[in-house]
């Protein structure tokens, strides 16, 4: 594993008597889309805001490529670009002199870079057009350019997807995912929609009242060959199945039956099974979704 590019270490926030984040203690990795995920009120803005530097921390510590945000912040936050919520653009300029007009405000973007970006968010077409006839996905993408432009190594975006129609959150994904593999680009994202991240992230963290409560990777290929997994068996006589299968533990459900074992055992089984004269509709390992962790782990809170 790479070194971390950012590190949160026991970063807590108190207001009052209130504690809004309590010692919270994450790593993300060059190259990652990690997602942030937590009910209402669970503190992702609030992390944000002292990711960015708009809000002190009471304690612990951010640092952003070994630069702290506290004792160095104008190195640690050269290497960030986010948005919070919609990007806000000169709407009666087009998009190509939106970029001229931040790229002046930063040293060293040349016009080079500027096209760079523009061919990374798929722009091309209509970087010439006035910002003012895009859609909101359109000016989604302009606004990644513009937090990219400068080489950051770590993207924040905060609730990035709302307000998006499907076609403009799938393009957001994917041109998400293809900056984090082609830019190296650490990608920290927060968002409600739990499928959308399931597609988006290669990790999730999930906090609540301020804490975190689970970390988990998003496996993309579907489960390892020698992986352990729930797999349910759809059978035409479940109650012969299960004597079959009575020393793997099997139960049966509304589904069908199922047992927890890997994927080469989970062939065998059905080897057996056919072998013993009993038709074998169909079998597949049930990986639960992302929704179904978040709700198993918050306790059904609602997301936010």
């Amino acid at each position: 594993m790479s070194e971390p590019i950012v590190q949160l270490s026991n970063v807590t926030k108190r207001i009052g008597n209130r504690t809004i984040i309590d010692h919270l203690t994450l790593d993300l990795h060059p190259g990652e889309v990690y997602g942030f995920l937590g009910p209402n009120g669970s503190g992702k803005t609030t992390t944000i805001r002292m990711m960015v530097g708009l809000m002190k921390l009471t304690e612990g510590e951010i640092t952003i490529k070994g630069h702290s945000i506290t004792d160095s912040f104008e190195k640690a936050i050269r290497q960030v670009g986010a948005i919070v919520e919609n990007p806000e653009m000169y709407k009666y300029l087009s998009g190509y002199k939106n970029l001229v007009h931040y790229a002046r405000m930063v040293p060293g973007i040349t016009r080079q870079r500027i096209d760079e970006v523009v061919k990374l968010v798929g722009l091309q077409g209509r970087i010439h057009d006035k910002v003012k006839t895009y859609s909101l996905g359109m000016r989604q993408r302009l606004g990644v350019a513009q937090a990219i432009m400068h080489k950051p190594s770590l993207l924040i975006l905060d609730e990035p997807t709302n307000g998006l129609d499907p076609v403009g959150i799938r393009e957001l994904r994917d041109y998400l995912r293809h900056l984090a593999k082609s830019e190296g680009i650490t990608v920290f994202v927060s968002s409600h929609l739990l499928s959308e991240m399931e597609l988006m992230c290669d990790r999730v963290a999930i906090i609540q009242h301020g804490k975190l409560i689970d970390e988990r990777v998003i496996s993309q290929d579907g489960p390892a060959k020698d992986a352990v997994s729930r797999y349910r068996f759809e059978v035409d006589r479940p109650s012969e199945a299960l004597e079959l299968l009575a020393q793997h533990s099997a139960v049966v459900t509304q589904e069908g039956i199922e047992l927890d074992t890997d994927r080469e055992t989970a062939a065998w089984i059905n080897a057996q099974l056919v072998s013993a004269g009993l038709k074998v509709y169909g079998f597949r390992p049930h990986v639960k979704s992302l929704e179904e962790q978040f709700l198993e782990v918050t306790g059904g809170e609602t997301v936010g």
